[in-house]
């Protein structure tokens, strides 16, 4: 199989490597940085604007396309050129070609749920995002579905939960304080990428959503507790959310982000077989704990 990874980031970089001992694969960036990078993960790039079909005219055919671009963190009008308008482009390019791809992974997020009061959602939930960057996120979702379908390409959506590992784990964060309340949602980079390409070699979720999170989502007050215990360090401050929105210094969409809570279910992409590598935290922070206990934790 021949696969083209366009947005080849953070966990862009581990699905290439988890891909390229049984696949030809290609990783797809803008910056020498980011090329470097790929070559280092041991398989091929290519550089292009994946916002631009001329560039992506350089990509090699692929039997399939992940779409796993982000936005760096910008505003919503970034948001919708990379998700909705770069992933229109990308597949109008490669869906045009004398040999296209029957398949598209777009890698999305747990934040198109919205707001369920720390109720379950899975992925028969309907979608009710609340700031504009998730809408545009759920925008982007209907593309990969229904333009995928247009050009006879099966699209499916991967959504991601809160991406932790090697540089994310934000650690002192949590053990500092002050910890907000509410829940964690959360998938290592990893066991992220291992979905995708599970999804991918078993031939799984043609056309379908599937929500990549690990087994235990966890209040974020519990989880900086244990994460305080586990560095043998005093349990950090607490605020409320109530606490936390009486802060003048918040955006409207930082103050949504703040009141929304819900749990994720994982079952589905247990049913399909994948097993995890970091079914929780306990295991997928033990090496950024040691890190820090061993006083090498940056």
């Amino acid at each position: 199989m021949r696969v083209a990874i366009l947005g080849c980031g953070y966990v862009g970089l581990e699905l290439g490597r988890q891909l390229a001992d049984d696949h030809e694969v290609v990783g797809v960036r803008r910056s020498q940085d980011g090329l470097d990078a790929i070559e280092s993960a041991g398989f091929e790039s290519v550089q292009a604007d994946i916002t631009e079909a001329t560039e992506l005219a350089s990509v090699p055919d692929a039997d399939a396309v992940v779409f796993a671009a982000s936005s760096g963190g910008r505003g919503a009008e970034a948001a919708r050129e990379v998700y909705v308008e770069g992933l229109r482009t990308a597949i109008e390019q490669f869906g045009g070609r004398e040999d296209s791809p029957d398949r598209l992974v777009y890698t999305s997020s747990t934040g198109v749920y919205g707001d369920h009061g720390g109720d379950w959602v899975d992925e028969e939930t309907p979608l009710d995002p609340t700031t504009e960057k998730t809408r545009v996120l759920a925008e982007a979702e209907r593309v990969a579905h229904e333009v995928a379908a247009d050009y006879g390409i099966d699209g499916t959506v991967a959504r991601f939960a809160g991406l932790y590992g090697p540089d994310r784990y934000r650690l002192t964060r949590y053990v500092d304080g002050p910890v907000t309340e509410g829940f964690l949602n959360m998938i290592h980079r990893d066991d992220a990428a291992g979905a995708v390409r599970y999804l991918l070699a078993e031939d799984l979720a043609r056309d379908e959503a599937v929500l990549v999170v690990d087994d235990e989502p966890v209040s974020k007050w519990a989880f900086a507790d244990w994460l305080a215990e586990q560095c043998g360090v005093p349990e950090p401050p607490k605020r409320t959310k109530a606490e936390r929105l009486d802060d003048g210094d918040l955006s409207e969409a930082a103050r949504r982000r703040i009141q929304t809570s819900k749990r994720c279910s994982n079952d589905r992409l247990q049913a399909f077989g994948y097993e995890f590598e970091y079914p929780t935290y306990r295991r997928g922070y033990r090496a950024a704990i040691d890190a820090y206990c061993a006083g090498e934790y940056r």
